[in-house]
Order: C-alpha cells, then sequence, then structure tokens
C-alpha cells in the first residue's frame, strides 16, 4: 500500500543551529530539566525570604549555602544557585526597563571557531550570520526587540558602553569563572544585571541553555505571568476532577454510563489540556476569577481528551492506562465505546450552557468539532496504515503526531482564549504553537515509550514510531533489510524488539531525536514572536518548560523532590 496516499508528509522545523553536544563541567547540572529544577528551587527560596539587590557575592555565597543546607544538593553548585540567586533578585527591576535600555553581552566562545568566518573590530565579533551557531539568532532576536548587542569579552569596552549613560540594564552569557572575575564592576554600578552560565568553561566552541537565554532577553513587566503560580495552578485545576467536585460542578450521575464517566474523567491523567485552557485565560484577564463556568469549560476539555483515550485504547488493545486496567479491559469494549461517546456529548453540552454570548458559545463549539474531526483524521490514517503496515519516513511519522495530538492542544488553548476573549491574531498564533507544541509531545511520548520500563511500548507494538522511522532511514545492508521486515511483523518477539532497541543506541536514533524535540520546542517558541499580548507570550513560554520538564523529570530531579517534599517549605523559610 503506498503510504504516500494516506499521510501527507509534515514539514520538518525551520533550520535551527545544533547544539554543540559536549558535557557541562562537574559545577554546571549536567540537563535543561535539572537546571530548571534548581532555578525552582531558588525561586522558591526568594520568594519567602526576599533578598534585596544589589547582593554582594558574600551574601550570595550565604544564601546559597542555605539552599544546599535544605535541600542536600552537592556544594559543587553553590557558585551556579549564587548566580540564580542573583538573577532573581533583579528579576522584576530588570522587567521594568525598555528593551532600548538593555544591553545583551555575549562571549565570542559560542562561535564554531574552526568555521567562523566572522572578524573582530575593537567593540567585538562582527557576526556574519552564517548561521553555524547561536549567536546570529541571539543577536537578532535581540537588535528587533531594541537591544545593543555586544560579542565581546573585554570588560573595558563593555565598562566604556555601561559610562555613556544609555544602557540600564544587562543580560549576560559568561562561563561561571569570567561571571565571578566581572562580578564586583557590576555590584559597584548597582546595574540590574542577569546571568547566563554557559554549559563549558573551556573558552572554545562552547554551548548554553538557549531556552533560558530566550527567556531572558524577553522579560517585561508588561508580562505579568512571571508571578504565575504554574504549579499551584495545575494543582488547582487538578482538584476540579475529584469526584465531589465534579458532582458539585455537574450535579448528581444519571445512570451507569455517566457514573463510569465521571469515574474514568477523576481518574488520573496529567491534565495539560484544562491547565493549558486556564492558564491562557489567566494570562490574557487583568483580574482573572475562576468561576463555575470557567471550571465547567476545562472540564468539557478534558472530557474530549478522555474520550480519545477510551476509543485510543480500544482501537490500539491496549490494556493498561495510568496503572490500572483500561476501560474496556475493565467494563468491555461495548461499554467503554458508549462512555466514550458519553464524554464526548458531556463536553459539547458544558460548552453550549456556558454564561457566555451567542456567538462565543458558537464559535467555541466549532473549535472543539474542528479539533475532533482532525484528531479523528490523524488516527484513521494510523489505523488505515496498521491494515496494511510498511516502513513509514520521520516526516510521515511525524505528521501522523499532528494531526493525532496538535488537535487537543489547540483546543485547550483557543477555548481558553475565546473564554477570555480573543482576537483573529491570537487565534493564528495559537494554530502554530499548537503544531509544534504537539508534534514535540508525541516525539517525547516516543522517546519514553520503549525499552523495559515503559507501559506502553510502540515498538513492540509496531505502531507509527519516530525512533523507528529514524532507525530505517539510518540503517544499512542486513539491519535495513531487518528493520524494514520488522514494521510487518504484527507482533514480533522479544528477540526482535530486543535487537532493534540496540539500533537505537548504535544508530544514534535516540540522540536525533531528542534533536528533532528541541526543535520543535524551538520552532513552537518561535511561532509566538509577532504575539502583541506579553503576558500571552510570556506564559507560553513558560508553559513548554513546565509540560517538557514534569514530562522528563527523573533520577536526578525526583530525588530530590521526594526526599524534600513534605520539608522543603518549612526549611526555606526565613530565619527569626
Amino acid at each position: 500500500m503506498d503510504t504516500s496516499a494516506v499521510i501527507k508528509p509534515a514539514p520538518l522545523p525551520a533550520q535551527i543551529p545544533q547544539q554543540r553536544f559536549r558535557p557541562p563541567k562537574k559545577n554546571i547540572p549536567q540537563t535543561r530539566v535539572q537546571r530548571d529544577y534548581l532555578k525552582e528551587v531558588v525561586r522558591e527560596y526568594c520568594k519567602n525570604v526576599q533578598p534585596a539587590a544589589p547582593l554582594s557575592q558574600e551574601e550570595l555565597k550565604i544564601h546559597a549555602k542555605k539552599i544546599l543546607a535544605a535541600t542536600e544538593l552537592d556544594p559543587i553548585y553553590r557558585d551556579y544557585i549564587g548566580v540564580l540567586i542573583n538573577n532573581e533578585s533583579w528579576r522584576e527591576h530588570l522587567a521594568s526597563i525598555p528593551y532600548e535600555r538593555r544591553l545583551l553581552l555575549l562571549p565570542k566562545c559560542l562561535r564554531v571557531e574552526s568555521k567562523c568566518p566572522a572578524p573582530f573590530d575593537e567593540f567585538g565579533l562582527l557576526c556574519k550570520q552564517c548561521g553555524l551557531c547561536s549567536i546570529q539568532d541571539l543577536q537578532a532576536e535581540a537588535e528587533r526587540l531594541g537591544y545593543a548587542v555586544l560579542v565581546s569579552e573585554g570588560s573595558a569596552v563593555v565598562m566604556a558602553l555601561l559610562e555613556t549613560g544609555k544602557i540600564d540594564a544587562v543580560v549576560g552569557v559568561s562561563c561561571l569563572s569570567v561571571l565571578e572575575r566581572a562580578f564586583p564592576y557590576v555590584e559597584a554600578a548597582a546595574m540590574p544585571s542577569v546571568a547566563i552560565p554557559l554549559l563549558q568553561d573551556d573558552c572554545i566552541d562552547t554551548t548554553v541553555d538557549l531556552d533560558w537565554v530566550w527567556d531572558m532577553i524577553h522579560i517585561t513587566s508588561d508580562d505579568k505571568t512571571h508571578r504565575l503560580d504554574l504549579t499551584g495552578m495545575r494543582q488547582e485545576v487538578e482538584k476540579w476532577f475529584t469526584p465531589v467536585s465534579l458532582e458539585q460542578l455537574l450535579g448528581p450521575a444519571e445512570g451507569n454510563v455517566e457514573e463510569i464517566g465521571r469515574e474514568w474523567l477523576a481518574r488520573a491523567g496529567k491534565r495539560w489540556r484544562p491547565f493549558l485552557a486556564v492558564s491562557v485565560y489567566e494570562a490574557m484577564c487583568d483580574e482573572p476569577v475562576h468561576s463555575e463556568d470557567l471550571k465547567r469549560m476545562a472540564i468539557a476539555v478534558e472530557c474530549f481528551h478522555k474520550a480519545s483515550l477510551v476509543h485510543d485504547d480500544i482501537e490500539d488493545e491496549d490494556s493498561m492506562r495510568y496503572g490500572e486496567k483500561t476501560l474496556h479491559e475493565e467494563y468491555g469494549v461495548s461499554v467503554a465505546l458508549n462512555v466514550g461517546d458519553w464524554l464526548l456529548g458531556e463536553g459539547y453540552r458544558l460548552i453550549s450552557e456556558l454564561n457566555l454570548s451567542g456567538d462565543t458559545r458558537a464559535a467555541m463549539l466549532q473549535m472543539a468539532t474542528q479539533g475532533q474531526r482532525r484528531l479523528c483524521q490523524g488516527q484513521g490514517a494510523e489505523l488505515a496504515w496498521a491494515r496494511h503496515p510498511s516502513p513509514l519516513k520521520s516526516q510521515q511519522t511525524l505528521e501522523i503526531f499532528s494531526r493525532k495530538t496538535s488537535p487537543a492542544f489547540e483546543v485547550a488553548l483557543q477555548l481558553g482564549a475565546l473564554f477570555a476573549g480573543r482576537d483573529e491574531s491570537i487565534a493564528q498564533t495559537l494554530a502554530k504553537y499548537s503544531e509544534s507544541l504537539g508534534i514535540a509531545y508525541q516525539i517525547q511520548d516516543d522517546l519514553q515509550d520503549w525499552g523495559e520500563e515503559a507501559e506502553s511500548n510502540d515498538v513492540q507494538s509496531i505502531r507509527p514510531s519516530l525512533l523507528l522511522a529514524l532507525a530505517t532511514e539510518k540503517a544499512k545492508g542486513d539491519d535495513l533489510d531487518f528493520i524494514e521486515n520488522f514494521w510487518t511483523l504484527g507482533t514480533p518477539d522479544a528477540a526482535a524488539v530486543q535487537r532493534v532497541e540496540s539500533m537505537f543506541k548504535e544508530l544514534g536514533v535516540t540522540d536525533r531525536a531528542e534533536y528533532l524535540l528541541e526543535s520543535y520546542k524551538e520552532q513552537a517558541i518561535r511561532s509566538l514572536q509577532d504575539l502583541n499580548n506579553a503576558s500571552l507570550k510570556g506564559l507560553l513560554r513558560r508553559v513548554i518548560g513546565k509540560i517538557f520538564n514534569d514530562l522528563q523529570i527523573k533520577g536526578w530531579c525526583n530525588e530530590f523532590e521526594a526526599r524534600n517534599a513534605a520539608s522543603r517549605a518549612a526549611s526555606l523559610q526565613p530565619a527569626g
């Protein structure tokens, strides 16, 4: 069967300079998840202690030691935590300063030294926009906002620029050792200054957490959402799905199908979609209120999602969901199908009864129906392929991801925006953002759904898998013959699955998938470039980190989360 007739290839992300993968220094957390975890710990500490900028190096060390003592983190992170504390203390000051009064200071060692065509003058590197490194993108975006940008490490040049009186704040990228040497100058000037440490200290071909730099240069006082407690908001949304809360909001269940549907709705889940809907509403409203209607709208979003899970589990013949039996395993296929259909009807009912204008309700229902149609088309493409499976290309697999996963994210975001009163320009941006977010989410799911620890192994079940598609594109000779045949095996034996998963490692497939994941996350962020609502733009940027960090936290981070969950709040309170 010609799969191209069923699946239209999806375009890969726009070219984004690929980071050079070298492990960070030992005093720098190894992954973005780890770095973001430390930022959350520092943010919580600063919220309680409220250290006032400017802070001396000695004060930063004292605060860092308190955090280390409270969390039992490795002492090698002391200086890194000090940088985070300094950044947090200056955050509000930086946000209040116009972009055109800020300086972005980048180090020349971000370039690919052996290939960089850029010359130097007395002010630093003159970027040739060759696309080999991240300097081009960071400089272009900062200058678009209004920043002055220097790619230089000469303190004399920087100080001369500061002395002109045209710069009121600095966003700097540098290694920890240079930051330590430069700190006395910044402290003396008492100028709002935040820093993003490089991941290596060896002054050649270095890398930086690009998402972090992007966050810092976009901070503005117009964005009210950086004060939003996204973790607290997500916990609040989760409370709306307890059996008691559902009964209060929706009334008593009527009959067996509604009882099972409510129980399924209350079962474990990430609640990302209702969280997204509520987050968008919060970002767009000056004084948001968690009304009964808002809660019902969020429940409607989850109804659509949980209905799709019921039907997907039947179609994919999955037996487990959330560590429990799937609905059709527990009650049978007929009951499960009926409950899934009820959930869809309940979602539409809840939207139709919201206390909003008729035009708004109509737009919300139209958005929900469009999303449902696209989702079914994506699932239909996968089911059509499954009848006559053959090797898929990575772009075909990504198109299935787009059509199966992106619509649910878009429905959630668009309904939240409609509830808050959005215009058409926001709708277009949310559509582009959702497309990339959904693909990234599914790539992450693919990366998690293989190996012995996976609850559902897409490789073993022979479903459209990006890892399998990438392996097919990279394999040669006997390996290629084997993996092309593997697609058609139906239910492969353990030995065949083990061989394929070994090939993933040998061919660097997971590394490529990780790169595509980062690329689509970056593409989601870039889709927000023309969004005029600063709060919504800031919120959607933060959502990327929230979703993917929560998905990835394991090992390094959750060891500390488990150990400190009960005591951290008390431990981080100021003494006395």
